[in-house]
């Protein structure tokens, strides 16, 4: 299964969470690959890999194979593809190629038998490089953040997400909504649950992802919440909700 997550507004939990579902599927099983098509790289950082490394960029505009850039991380079952500064002009360089929109589609075809899932990490922009992660996607995951102004945006990536799915996938499909830094402490996020609910219905994950500061530090420190502090709040949320992914995805297979 390829799964993109993707919401165009920053600051939502989208890389945090591309990390630590990837981690938390591997830890569970699962054989996955990371892609990082973020130009920020954070999800390669984020699990130790240097930026020096040849990368998704190499495959999209310079034709390398993409088997040749896959690394192994430290987590058992869980590769990564990784980014770095380069593809923020991929977007520049890809207008030119032939088939441009389905490049990466084109790409993760050679390897995606070889794994459970393959997570993208997409931009926080609704460019071309988003639009080839739904061109090769299944499905689409979107992480919301529990503050004001939560669903601003939203319209504008549903409506991309029917655009190519009538035009370039007719698979493409909402996997879920993942409503992110959770706070028991404040009515809002609640609040912002129950809007999330109303736009998205039994699309919404039951699991809420807390604002928690280990999840935050993890990162710098290049692991996964999983491995950084397996039992704090943020790392007991996650590994609920790879369970969710799990029974929401396989239990037809």
């Amino acid at each position: 299964m390829i799964l993109s997550i993707t919401n165009q507004k920053g600051g939502v939990g989208k890389t945090t969470s591309a990390i630590n579902i990837s981690a938390g599927l591997a830890l569970m099983g699962r054989k996955v690959l990371l892609l990082d098509l973020d130009p920020q790289g954070n999800a390669t950082s984020g699990l130790g890999i240097e930026k020096n490394h040849k990368g998704i960029y190499n495959v999209l505009v310079e034709n390398e194979s993409i088997k040749a850039v896959i690394i192994p991380t430290t987590v058992n079952n869980l590769d990564i593809i990784p980014s770095n500064i380069e593809l923020s002009g991929a977007t520049v360089e890809m207008v030119a190629l032939k088939n441009r929109e389905h490049l990466l589609k084109n790409a993760i075809e050679e390897i995606k038998d070889r794994y459970d899932y393959v997570i993208i990490d997409c931009p926080p922009s609704l460019d071309l490089l988003t639009v080839n992660a739904f061109t090769a996607t299944d499905k689409v995951l979107v992480p919301i953040q529990c503050e004001y102004y939560a669903l601003e945006g939203l319209g504008q990536l549903m409506n991309t997400i029917m655009v190519i799915k009538k035009r370039l996938n007719p698979n493409l499909d909402i996997d879920g909504v993942v409503c992110t830094m959770y706070s028991t402490r404040t009515k809002l996020s609640e609040q912002v649950v129950q809007e999330v609910k109303k736009y998205f219905s039994t699309k919404v994950y039951s699991t809420r992802i807390p604002r928690n500061v280990r999840l935050a530090e993890a990162p710098s420190f290049g692991e996964p919440i999983q491995i950084f502090d397996a039992y704090c709040p943020g790392a007991l949320a996650y590994k609920e909700l790879c369970k969710e992914i799990i029974e929401r995805n396989e239990a037809n297979k």
